[in-house]
Order: structure tokens, then C-alpha cells, then sequence
């Protein structure tokens, strides 16, 4: 994704010490090698460690962010990266600001042009009118406009009319992939076919067309997400979200004629579309829908299950106390979220926390650092399925919030719950190899080898 060239300069420190030695982790000055000396009553104090700036796609802070965030948001909430060439929000109460700031804007579609090579072009006009139709991309007064359409529809009373069966499927994939004893992969059994399954059948979409439609949304997710780097891979990911589209576009009319026990069906029946809403972009917001149907919810359903095996006697509490599930699930939303960050842009000036933000600014809203954040949150960096709060940030805030957020909840609730009680001897395996997605935005194990 493009940079935009910012005019602020770096407020950053660092350290001119080449002895030092950075914690690859936590980005803290290592202990000495040896005790230092005793120090004496007239000795001076030592001077505090200096902050450091790390590249947020090192490899070591991708894998375990957890311990720099701290760093960065303890040295400064709100700073300045001339490495990033962005502002990096990491305080609860300054990221929250942003979510309700007018200022603060969403329309990000035009770096993501800006970021495609010139000789893929040409196939990316109609793309990129899709992706500007995404409810993600818009502000108010249009994101809300986008929105109501699909506000019922999204809302719990109406996903939960889905329990039964996304406990069914649930119970139905583990006992083929999942049987007791047998070793797997807990990401490619279960956490990613699930909610595509579950996600597919609400949306209408034939299982015999289930294979395209997900391949689809998986080089859309390379283009979102920045993975597209190549040429090729621009034109295959902007080729797919046009297939994606056109696919789309077709179901809905099927849809008009035929209707179904589906979201489409259920949309159309409102009898918004055609009117506040134009068909058009009731199809581009489907392609939203689509491909942010999976990708949330697989990666909370990983993180949930290895922060409780991780956390035994967190674990050991949900077993004996089920209804602890709904706790656990937003308690993994806070401590190890599927999403470590979304990007906003300047609107206009405007003053954060006693910074001076330009127009045309990128902001990194870094809601894994805002949910550990030791002003909102009591022992933040600890795994406590009783904390009972759900004011963590992983589902965003305010206008912005996850319209998925009760679908999310439900699916990864059901998987936890059934593994949880019906899978006593679940165990981690090969706990020092896992490897997680080089990603600004995710936070995605590539797989969770287990012993069901």
C-alpha cells in the first residue's frame, strides 16, 4: 500500500550506543552481561532506556508485537513514524478520539490505487469503483447510507436464528476432521472452512459454487491487504474481485426472481435497494460482505483456542463453567485479536493529543496496542476469561463498528463451546513453530498443529 510523503518530522529518540543490545521482542534495552556494579547513595540515577523505533513488519514483532507495542505506547501514544510515515495511535483513549473524529477518515481507496503497478492499470478502473463502494471505505453521510441497508439483517436477534445450524455444521466438521487422538491442524480443519462454510450458506451462495467464490475472495484479501506485490498478482487480484462482482450481480437477480431463506433474499424484501440504495452498490457491499465473511472470523477462532490452551487454568475454568465461552471469546478479542490495526487518513487538520495532525496524514489506529493499554484495562498483558468487559476496541467503535461482530461471536462461540467440552485431551503441538502471516493489518497463524 502507498505511503503518503508527511511534512511532520520524527519525534522519535533512539539509541547512539552501538553497544546496546534491542530486545528483538520487546524492544527494551537488554540486561548487561554481567552484574554491574553496587551503586552507592551518591551515585546519579540511571537514565531511562531510549525508545528505539522498530519496522512493524520485522519478522520478530510480527510474530510477538505485543511487547514493542507496549514499549512504543509507554514512550508515546501518539507518534510520529517517519519510518511508516505515519502517525502509530497506540492509546486506548487517544485511538478512541480517532474512531470519533469527522477528521479522522475512512476513504482510503485512492492509496490503494496509487499502489497498483502502471502496467495493471488498466484493469483496475472497474475494480477500484467496486472497492469504493465498500461501507469500509466510505464516511458519513454515505457510510451510513451503505450501511442501514444491512443493519437488521446483521444485528444478534437475526443471527441468532442461525445457532442451530452453525452448531450442526460445527459438530458435523469436527467429527470428520477432528477425531479424538488424531493429529492436525487446527486452522485447516476447522477455523478456516467453517465460517466459509457458514458464511456461504447465509449469503445464498450454491456449495457446488463454493470453491471459485472462496478462491475469489482470497486474491480480493491479497489486494486489500497488500500481499499483492507483483504485477501478476495485481492483475489476478483485481480480475477476481470483477469475477467476484459479476458473480454477485447474478445472484441477486436470481434472487429477485426466485427468493430464498437467505441474506440477499432478506435485503431485497426490505425494499431498500433500487431506492436509498442503488443495486449497483448493494452488490459492491456484498462483495464486502463476502470477503470479510471468513477472514475475522477464522483468525479469532485460532487465536481464542491457542490463548486457552496456552492459558490452563483459564481453559480449566471454561470447562467447568461453559457459560465462560461468550467471556473467553471477547477476552481473546482484547488479548490476541485477529486484527492488529486498521489505517485512516487526515480529512483536514486537526489536533491530537497535543499533536498537530495535516491533512493527507496516514494514521495507524493500532487497536492491539489500545486493548493492552494499562489506563483502560487492569494486568492487560494477562489472559482472564472473567475480566467481563467487552470495551476492547477489536470490533472497532462508534460508526465503524463491526457490522459482522455478532456473526463473529456466534461462529468462533460454537467452535470454542464444542471443542472446550467435547475435547478433553486438545493440546498444543509443536508450540515453538508457529508462524504467523506477514501482515500490518492481520494477526493470522498459517496453522495450529494439535492433538484433538
Amino acid at each position: 500500500m502507498t505511503v503518503l510523503t508527511a511534512n511532520t518530522t520524527s519525534n522519535a529518540t533512539t539509541s547512539t550506543d552501538p553497544s546496546a543490545l534491542v530486545c528483538p521482542i520487546t524492544g527494551r534495552t537488554a540486561p548487561p552481561a554481567t552484574p554491574p556494579a553496587p551503586v552507592t547513595l551518591t551515585s546519579p540515577p540511571a537514565p531511562a532506556a531510549a525508545f528505539t523505533e522498530r519496522y512493524l513488519l520485522d519478522p520478530a514483532v510480527n510474530a510477538d508485537p505485543y511487547g514493542y507495542l507496549n514499549s512504543l505506547r509507554d514512550h508515546d501514544p501518539v507518534y510520529w513514524s517517519a519510518m511508516h510515515r505515519a502517525w502509530l495511535v497506540t492509546g486506548h483513549a487517544q485511538l478512541m478520539h480517532c474512531l470519533r473524529d469527522p477528521a479522522v477518515s475512512a476513504e482510503r481507496v485512492r492509496p490503494l490505487m496509487d499502489a497498483v503497478p502502471e502496467g495493471a492499470r488498466e484493469d483496475a478502473e472497474r475494480a477500484f469503483a467496486i472497492l469504493s463502494r465498500w461501507m469500509v471505505f466510505n464516511d458519513a453521510p454515505q457510510h451510513r447510507r451503505l450501511r442501514q441497508v444491512f443493519q437488521e439483517q446483521f444485528a444478534a436477534r437475526s443471527i441468532g436464528r442461525y445457532r442451530a445450524f452453525v452448531e450442526r455444521a460445527t459438530r458435523a466438521m469436527l467429527a470428520r476432521r477432528a477425531v479424538p487422538g488424531r493429529i492436525g491442524d487446527l486452522v485447516a480443519d476447522i477455523a478456516r472452512p467453517l465460517p466459509a462454510l457458514v458464511f456461504a450458506r447465509w449469503l445464498g451462495v450454491p456449495q457446488a459454487h463454493g470453491p471459485s467464490f472462496w478462491y475469489w475472495n482470497a486474491r480480493v484479501g491479497d489486494l486489500v491487504l497488500g500481499a499483492a506485490q507483483e504485477e501478476r498478482e495485481y492483475r489476478t487480484s483485481l480480475q477476481s474481485l470483477v469475477n467476484l462482482d459479476d458473480y454477485l450481480a447474478d445472484l441477486v437477480q436470481q434472487r429477485r426472481a426466485d427468493p430464498k431463506d437467505d441474506l440477499i433474499s432478506a435485503v431485497l424484501a426490505g425494499g431498500q435497494i433500487g431506492k436509498s440504495v442503488s443495486e449497483e452498490e448493494f452488490v459492491g457491499m456484498l462483495t464486502q460482505m463476502a470477503f470479510a465473511g471468513g477472514e475475522t472470523t477464522s483468525n479469532l477462532i485460532v487465536n481464542a483456542v491457542l490463548a486457552l490452551l496456552e492459558h490452563p487454568e483459564q481453559l480449566a475454568a471454561v470447562r467447568e463453567d461453559p457459560q465462560l465461552v461468550s467471556m473467553a471469546v471477547e477476552e481473546a478479542m482484547r488479548f490476541d485479536g485477529p486484527s492488529k490495526m486498521s489505517i485512516r487518513t487526515a480529512a483536514r487538520d486537526f489536533d491530537l493529543d497535543g499533536r498537530s495532525v495535516r491533512a493527507e496524514e496516514r494514521l495507524f489506529l493500532v487497536t492491539a496496542a489500545a486493548n493492552r493499554d494499562p489506563a483502560r484495562f487492569a494486568d492487560p498483558d494477562l489472559f482472564s476469561v472473567r475480566r467481563g468487559s467487552a470495551s476492547h476496541l477489536g470490533f472497532g467503535f462508534g460508526a465503524h463498528f463491526c457490522i459482522g461482530a455478532a456473526f463473529a461471536r456466534l461462529v468462533a462461540g460454537a467452535v470454542v463451546d464444542v471443542l472446550v467440552r467435547e475435547y478433553p485431551g486438545l493440546e498444543l503441538l509443536d508450540r515453538q513453530q508457529h508462524t504467523w502471516q506477514l501482515s500490518l493489518l492481520n494477526r493470522a497463524l498459517t496453522a495450529l498443529p494439535v492433538r484433538y
